[in-house]
């Protein structure tokens, strides 16, 4: 029997602790060999007892969970699952928790909160699971705000690109799960402000998007924001499907347009990488392009094999620069990529590809 994955918890209330204890001591492959009230105390904890995975709340007293977690992932990396409260100022914090290293997050209820954690008990130790597999990096020691190429070593945004008339017709497509959101940033930051529109799927609760796609608003020179039902897709747009729904694309004319509805989950799955791609396959046909990031498990590659049967152009990051490969090894398993690349590498391949598609354009012309 392989061991146990070890975990210490660290919250500020008695009865989150508690209950974190009981829902990973029911686990036949991980115990929760401790638990901190904050953390100063956790700090001497894993110092002593080098856990696997810690889950850490977001706010708490003397030290609060992201000076801690900034800290930690700077002289210590580990795995780090947060605990967030599912408000406004609890999704800014998340998104920059993710930035900061932790490997995933769960939202805690903000009612119920015994009868809520006991139902997100089974989230809660599958992503203990995955952090614990999680490919984990030590934190920058630069200003966290500033765009710049991360694990594939490339630079930050290039200038326009100039590529016109084209934008109208081509559509980006990218999946995503965990370690997935500063992924997304990686690649949307190094897209030029006359992109093609891109529509995207990560996996994240209600509540947690529209943090996100502010986030990565003000860092773009394209425009980011949640889908909405019926609206448009621009090029210079990026849109991201709201947690807890469905997206795919349709067509309207010659426009494509976001459809966001209360469809079941796929996959496990709400928003599902496979019910947007799929619609990609169907809609957009050769006219798009894929790109497959980290995240456990193999939603969206059998949809990603369709895109590529229908005309699409495929990329998937690479198993190196991936917090976790399981999303990308499927899509190659499935034969749905054309290119595997470093995830900095991605945009480059990506805006090259298009320019001279452009030009062939031209040229025609």
């Amino acid at each position: 029997m392989s061991r146990k994955i070890r975990v210490i918890v660290v919250d500020d209330s008695a009865l989150v602790r508690s209950l974190l204890s009981e829902i990973i001591n029911r686990q036949r492959d991980m115990e929760c060999i401790g638990t901190a009230n904050d953390p100063l105390v956790a700090r001497e904890m894993i110092r002593e007892l080098n856990p696997d995975v810690i889950t850490l709340d977001v706010e708490m007293p003397r030290m609060d969970g992201i000076d801690f977690l900034g800290r930690l992932m700077r002289l210590r990396p580990m795995p780090v699952v947060m605990i967030s409260t599912l408000t406004e100022r609890g999704g800014e914090i998340t998104m920059k928790a993710l930035e900061l290293g932790a490997v995933d997050f769960v939202a805690k209820p903000r009612v119920g909160l015994a009868s809520g954690l006991s139902d997100l008990a089974t989230q809660i130790v599958d992503k203990i699971r995955v952090a614990a597999v999680a490919q984990v990096r030590r934190a920058p020691a630069r200003d966290s705000s500033s765009p710049a190429g991360s694990a594939g070593g490339m630079s930050a945004a290039p200038v326009s690109a100039l590529l016109g008339r084209l934008s109208t017709e081509k559509l980006i497509c990218i999946g995503a799960s965990t370690g997935g959101t500063e992924a997304i940033k990686e690649v949307l930051i190094q897209m030029p402000a006359d992109s093609p529109g891109i529509v995207i799927t990560q996996h994240m609760p209600p509540g947690f998007t529209t943090s996100f796609a502010a986030r990565l608003n003000g860092l773009c020179q394209i425009t980011v924001k949640e889908a909405v039902n019926g609206e448009r897709i621009l090029p210079g747009h990026a849109y991201i499907a709201p947690g807890g729904t469905q997206f795919h694309v349709a067509r309207s004319g010659a426009n494509y347009v976001a459809v966001v509805d209360d469809g079941p989950p796929v996959n496990r799955h709400k928003p599902s990488v496979e019910v947007l791609f799929k619609s990609a396959a169907s809609v957009v046909g050769r006219n798009a392009y894929g790109i497959m990031l980290t995240g456990m498990g193999n939603d969206g590659a059998a949809a990603m094999r369709e895109m590529k049967d229908a005309g699409s152009y495929n990329y998937v990051q690479d198993e190196a620069t991936c917090i976790v490969f399981g999303m990308p090894r499927e899509a190659i398993a499935h034969g749905a990529s054309d290119e595997v690349l470093p995830l900095g590498h991605i945009a480059p391949a990506l805006i090259a590809r298009l320019r001279g598609a452009t030009d062939r354009l031209h040229h025609r012309i």
